[in-house]
């Protein structure tokens, strides 16, 4: 899910605009992961999903890491770190969902959906080292606002696998909602920021949706 409304109630400002995107553009509402939330789809989609995320997130560095070289502002900068920190948790989680998953699901087309992974992958990577002053702190305030949905997936991948599922580390809703609210005190500054956090939220819906096609292509074949 994305932040709970009554999460978000006793924050004001510049949040409205990123909430809002982050409702319309977010990965909440993706038919593919509200089905491998609910527990609907086989195990093998499950451990698919995880293997494309672990794709994306699971390397070092990642988004948050290299977006903590661009970000300027001392409020940025503190959130950011402190965000990279304890992603560090999150990456050994999908480490172990890795191994648990076991081999990646032999899918038709798959040289297509390897291209289109490593896109997405070079995509992200791009956004969060934008010299733009707020892009990579609006891309990795997006990644931390999708993780909630992201992780959702991931925790019941590791009921399915066994695992217990460890308390999440991202996202911490009060501070993010502060630091988007500082920094879009500047317009230029907030542009910036939404368009990276948009460009996130692209990506990762085509994540999902490269995930949806890579089923449908299991049953067909």
């Amino acid at each position: 899910m994305l932040f709970e409304t009554a999460q978000l109630e006793p924050f004001s400002g510049a949040w409205g605009s990123m909430g809002a995107l982050a409702g319309t553009d977010g990965s909440a509402l993706h038919p593919h992961l509200r089905a491998l939330r609910a527990g609907a789809l086989p195990h093998r989609d499950l451990a698919d999903a995880v293997h494309h995320i672990a794709r994306l997130h699971g390397r070092h560095p990642g988004l948050i890491d290299y977006a903590t070289a661009h970000a300027r502002r001392p409020v940025e900068c503190d959130w950011i770190e402190a965000a990279a920190e304890a992603f560090v948790a999150e990456r050994a989680y999908l480490v172990r969902l890795v191994a648990a998953a076991g081999p990646l699901p032999s899918t038709p087309g798959h040289a297509e959906s390897e291209a289109a992974a490593a896109a997405q992958r070079h995509a992200l990577d791009m956004l969060a080292q934008s010299d733009r002053a707020g892009c990579a702190t609006g891309a990795a305030v997006a990644l931390a606002i999708d993780w909630v949905s992201i992780r959702s997936v991931l925790d019941r991948a590791a009921t399915s696998f066994g695992l217990d599922a460890l308390p999440a580390r991202l996202p911490i809703p009060e501070e993010t909602v502060s630091v988007v609210d500082a920094l879009a005190r500047e317009p230029a500054h907030e542009r910036a920021m939404l368009f990276g956090a948009q460009q996130v939220f692209a990506q990762h819906r085509g994540l999902w949706d490269l995930l949806e096609a890579r089923a449908s292509a299991r049953r067909r074949g």
